[in-house]
Protein backbone atom coordinates (compact mmCIF):
# COMPACT_ATOMS: atom_id res chain seq x y z
CA UNK A 1 0.00 0.00 0.00
CA UNK A 2 1.41 3.39 -0.97
CA UNK A 3 1.90 6.41 1.26
CA UNK A 4 -1.03 8.13 -0.43
CA UNK A 5 -3.28 5.16 0.30
CA UNK A 6 -2.38 5.15 3.99
CA UNK A 7 -2.88 8.90 4.28
CA UNK A 8 -6.64 8.59 3.68
CA UNK A 9 -8.72 5.46 4.17
CA UNK A 10 -12.21 4.43 5.34
CA UNK A 11 -12.84 3.62 9.01
CA UNK A 12 -16.07 2.83 10.88
CA UNK A 13 -18.13 5.98 11.41
CA UNK A 14 -19.74 4.54 14.54
CA UNK A 15 -20.51 1.27 16.28
CA UNK A 16 -22.62 -1.03 14.10
CA UNK A 17 -24.53 -4.20 15.08
CA UNK A 18 -26.04 -7.06 13.11
CA UNK A 19 -27.88 -10.11 14.49
CA UNK A 20 -28.18 -13.57 12.94
CA UNK A 21 -29.25 -17.10 13.85
CA UNK A 22 -27.57 -20.32 12.66
CA UNK A 23 -29.10 -23.66 13.65
CA UNK A 24 -30.62 -22.17 16.81
CA UNK A 25 -27.40 -20.46 17.90
CA UNK A 26 -27.86 -16.71 18.08
CA UNK A 27 -25.06 -14.40 16.94
CA UNK A 28 -24.56 -10.68 17.45
CA UNK A 29 -21.79 -9.01 15.45
CA UNK A 30 -20.49 -5.69 16.71
CA UNK A 31 -18.18 -3.56 14.55
CA UNK A 32 -16.61 -0.42 16.01
CA UNK A 33 -13.81 2.11 15.44
CA UNK A 34 -10.40 1.01 16.76
CA UNK A 35 -7.78 3.72 16.23
CA UNK A 36 -5.56 2.04 18.85
CA UNK A 37 -5.13 -1.43 20.32
CA UNK A 38 -6.37 -0.05 23.65
CA UNK A 39 -9.55 1.22 21.98
CA UNK A 40 -10.14 -2.20 20.42
CA UNK A 41 -9.68 -3.90 23.79
CA UNK A 42 -12.09 -1.45 25.40
CA UNK A 43 -14.79 -2.35 22.86
CA UNK A 44 -14.29 -6.06 23.55
CA UNK A 45 -14.51 -5.46 27.31
CA UNK A 46 -17.67 -3.35 26.93
CA UNK A 47 -19.45 -5.95 24.80
CA UNK A 48 -18.42 -8.73 27.20
CA UNK A 49 -19.80 -6.71 30.12
CA UNK A 50 -23.04 -6.00 28.24
CA UNK A 51 -23.68 -9.70 27.50
CA UNK A 52 -22.06 -11.66 30.36
CA UNK A 53 -24.50 -14.56 29.93
CA UNK A 54 -23.39 -15.31 26.33
CA UNK A 55 -21.51 -18.53 25.56
CA UNK A 56 -18.64 -16.87 23.65
CA UNK A 57 -17.30 -13.37 22.92
CA UNK A 58 -14.94 -13.85 19.97
CA UNK A 59 -13.08 -10.92 18.48
CA UNK A 60 -10.56 -9.63 15.95
CA UNK A 61 -9.13 -6.22 15.17
CA UNK A 62 -7.07 -4.42 12.52
CA UNK A 63 -5.48 -1.23 13.85
CA UNK A 64 -4.04 0.80 10.99
CA UNK A 65 -4.72 1.04 7.25
CA UNK A 66 -6.91 -1.56 5.48
CA UNK A 67 -5.12 -4.90 5.13
CA UNK A 68 -2.27 -3.93 7.46
CA UNK A 69 -1.04 -6.79 9.67
CA UNK A 70 1.26 -4.69 11.88
CA UNK A 71 -1.26 -4.36 14.73
CA UNK A 72 -3.78 -7.18 14.54
CA UNK A 73 -5.33 -9.32 17.25
CA UNK A 74 -7.84 -12.14 17.56
CA UNK A 75 -9.43 -14.55 20.02
CA UNK A 76 -11.54 -17.70 19.68
CA UNK A 77 -12.73 -17.26 23.29
CA UNK A 78 -13.20 -20.98 23.90
CA UNK A 79 -14.38 -22.00 20.44
CA UNK A 80 -12.23 -24.67 18.70
CA UNK A 81 -8.89 -23.19 17.62
CA UNK A 82 -9.08 -21.30 14.33
CA UNK A 83 -12.88 -21.41 13.99
CA UNK A 84 -13.75 -17.86 15.12
CA UNK A 85 -11.00 -15.26 15.53
CA UNK A 86 -9.08 -16.23 12.39
CA UNK A 87 -12.09 -16.21 10.00
CA UNK A 88 -13.20 -12.90 11.52
CA UNK A 89 -9.74 -11.39 11.06
CA UNK A 90 -9.57 -12.60 7.45
CA UNK A 91 -12.88 -10.87 6.73
CA UNK A 92 -11.60 -7.63 8.28
CA UNK A 93 -8.30 -7.74 6.38
CA UNK A 94 -10.16 -8.05 3.07
CA UNK A 95 -12.82 -5.46 3.89
CA UNK A 96 -11.00 -2.34 2.69
CA UNK A 97 -11.71 -0.74 6.09
CA UNK A 98 -9.04 0.17 8.62
CA UNK A 99 -8.95 0.92 12.37
CA UNK A 100 -11.72 -1.61 13.05
CA UNK A 101 -12.61 -4.16 15.72
CA UNK A 102 -15.20 -6.93 15.42
CA UNK A 103 -16.78 -8.77 18.33
CA UNK A 104 -19.11 -11.68 17.66
CA UNK A 105 -21.25 -12.75 20.60
CA UNK A 106 -22.69 -16.27 20.47
CA UNK A 107 -25.49 -17.82 22.48
CA UNK A 108 -25.27 -21.60 21.99
CA UNK A 109 -28.55 -23.07 20.77
CA UNK A 110 -27.94 -26.74 21.46
CA UNK A 111 -26.82 -27.83 17.98
CA UNK A 112 -23.09 -28.22 17.29
CA UNK A 113 -22.06 -26.48 14.08
CA UNK A 114 -18.76 -28.30 13.52
CA UNK A 115 -15.50 -26.53 12.75
CA UNK A 116 -16.52 -25.60 9.20
CA UNK A 117 -19.93 -24.38 10.30
CA UNK A 118 -18.42 -22.27 13.06
CA UNK A 119 -15.91 -20.66 10.71
CA UNK A 120 -18.66 -19.85 8.21
CA UNK A 121 -20.91 -18.44 10.93
CA UNK A 122 -18.27 -16.16 12.43
CA UNK A 123 -16.90 -14.98 9.09
CA UNK A 124 -20.43 -14.58 7.75
CA UNK A 125 -21.47 -12.42 10.68
CA UNK A 126 -18.57 -10.04 10.10
CA UNK A 127 -19.07 -9.98 6.32
CA UNK A 128 -22.77 -9.26 6.73
CA UNK A 129 -22.11 -6.43 9.18
CA UNK A 130 -19.43 -4.96 6.91
CA UNK A 131 -21.93 -4.81 4.03
CA UNK A 132 -24.02 -2.23 5.91
CA UNK A 133 -21.27 -0.54 7.94
CA UNK A 134 -21.31 3.28 7.76
CA UNK A 135 -17.78 4.61 7.21
CA UNK A 136 -15.92 7.90 7.12
CA UNK A 137 -12.49 8.81 5.81
CA UNK A 138 -9.57 8.88 8.24
CA UNK A 139 -7.09 11.48 7.05
CA UNK A 140 -3.51 11.47 8.35
CA UNK A 141 -2.56 15.06 9.19
CA UNK A 142 0.64 17.01 9.83
CA UNK A 143 0.60 20.05 12.12
CA UNK A 144 2.36 23.15 10.76
CA UNK A 145 3.21 26.53 12.28
CA UNK A 146 2.92 29.49 9.88
CA UNK A 147 4.09 33.11 10.17
CA UNK A 148 2.76 35.45 7.49
CA UNK A 149 2.27 39.16 6.91
CA UNK A 150 -1.12 40.78 7.57
CA UNK A 151 -1.38 41.66 3.88
CA UNK A 152 -1.26 37.97 2.94
CA UNK A 153 -3.98 36.73 5.33
CA UNK A 154 -6.73 36.57 2.71
CA UNK A 155 -4.67 34.56 0.25
CA UNK A 156 -3.35 32.29 2.99
CA UNK A 157 -6.83 31.47 4.28
CA UNK A 158 -8.00 30.62 0.76
CA UNK A 159 -5.05 28.25 0.33
CA UNK A 160 -5.70 26.57 3.66
CA UNK A 161 -9.29 25.87 2.64
CA UNK A 162 -8.25 24.67 -0.82
CA UNK A 163 -5.82 22.13 0.72
CA UNK A 164 -8.27 20.91 3.41
CA UNK A 165 -6.13 22.36 6.20
CA UNK A 166 -7.92 23.07 9.48
CA UNK A 167 -7.06 26.00 11.72
CA UNK A 168 -5.90 24.89 15.17
CA UNK A 169 -4.75 28.23 16.61
CA UNK A 170 -4.08 31.81 15.52
CA UNK A 171 -2.44 34.91 16.99
CA UNK A 172 -2.19 38.47 15.67
CA UNK A 173 0.72 40.78 16.42
CA UNK A 174 3.36 42.36 14.24
CA UNK A 175 2.70 39.36 12.00
CA UNK A 176 0.05 36.66 11.90
CA UNK A 177 0.80 33.25 13.35
CA UNK A 178 -1.27 30.20 12.49
CA UNK A 179 -1.13 26.59 13.63
CA UNK A 180 -2.83 24.36 11.07
CA UNK A 181 -3.42 20.65 10.55
CA UNK A 182 -3.02 19.70 6.90
CA UNK A 183 -3.58 16.29 5.27
CA UNK A 184 -0.11 14.77 5.11
CA UNK A 185 -0.52 14.01 1.41
CA UNK A 186 -1.24 17.71 0.71
CA UNK A 187 1.58 19.18 2.83
CA UNK A 188 4.14 19.72 0.07
CA UNK A 189 1.58 21.30 -2.26
CA UNK A 190 0.34 23.64 0.48
CA UNK A 191 3.85 24.74 1.44
CA UNK A 192 4.70 25.50 -2.18
CA UNK A 193 1.47 27.44 -2.70
CA UNK A 194 2.01 29.45 0.49
CA UNK A 195 5.53 30.43 -0.53
CA UNK A 196 4.30 31.49 -3.98
CA UNK A 197 1.41 33.50 -2.55
CA UNK A 198 3.60 35.31 -0.01
CA UNK A 199 6.54 35.83 -2.39
CA UNK A 200 8.68 33.57 -0.24
CA UNK A 201 8.12 35.49 3.00
CA UNK A 202 5.99 32.87 4.80
CA UNK A 203 7.84 31.05 7.59
CA UNK A 204 6.68 27.43 7.72
CA UNK A 205 7.79 24.75 10.15
CA UNK A 206 6.42 21.52 11.53
CA UNK A 207 4.75 21.92 14.90
CA UNK A 208 3.80 19.52 17.64
CA UNK A 209 0.33 18.10 17.22
CA UNK A 210 -2.16 19.53 19.73
CA UNK A 211 -3.18 17.31 22.61
CA UNK A 212 -6.59 16.77 24.10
Amino acid sequence: MSTTDTARYPVPAAEHRVRDEVQRSRFLTVLAPAPTIEAAQAVVAAVRAEFPEATHHCWAHVVGPPGSTARIGLSDDGEPHGTAGRPMLTALLHSGVGDIVAVVVRWYGGTKLGTGGLARAYAGGVTSALATLPTRDRVARTTLSLRVAHADVGAVRQLLAAHEATLVDEAYGAEVRYVVAVPTAARAALEGALRDATRGTAVIREADAPTG
